[in-house]
């Protein structure tokens, strides 16, 4: 059962997030990547995709819009537009110690 079972061998397993940089054309389609391979290309062309409709968007709304921010508590995605493709960082947010 997994979770009620009490297996000694199972350890949790703390998996570190992904960090690098992948390119993409202006239909989403992964150029060049620098993220690990044991991210699922599914997930980095998804988060490809959505940026380069993102930038499109923007476009087609006459918006000078050249780079965007995505910013979660422990994640940080930075995508600049790049002639129809976008350029996209991942990186880990370094933990915030509470000030005193």
């Amino acid at each position: 059962m997994g979770i009620l079972s009490k297996d000694k061998a199972a350890k949790p397993e703390v998996k570190r997030l992904p960090t690098g940089s992948f390119t993409v054309d202006s239909k989403g389609q992964i150029v060049s990547s620098t993220v690990p391979q044991s991210v699922p290309v599914a997930v980095v062309r998804d988060i490809g995709q959505r940026i380069v409709g993102i930038f499109a968007g923007a476009r087609r709304a006459q918006l000078p819009f050249s780079e965007m921010v995505v910013q979660y508590a422990a994640y940080r995605i930075t995508a600049r537009e790049m002639r129809g493709g976008a350029i996209i960082f991942l990186s880990p947010t370094p933990p915030q110690l509470p000030s005193r």
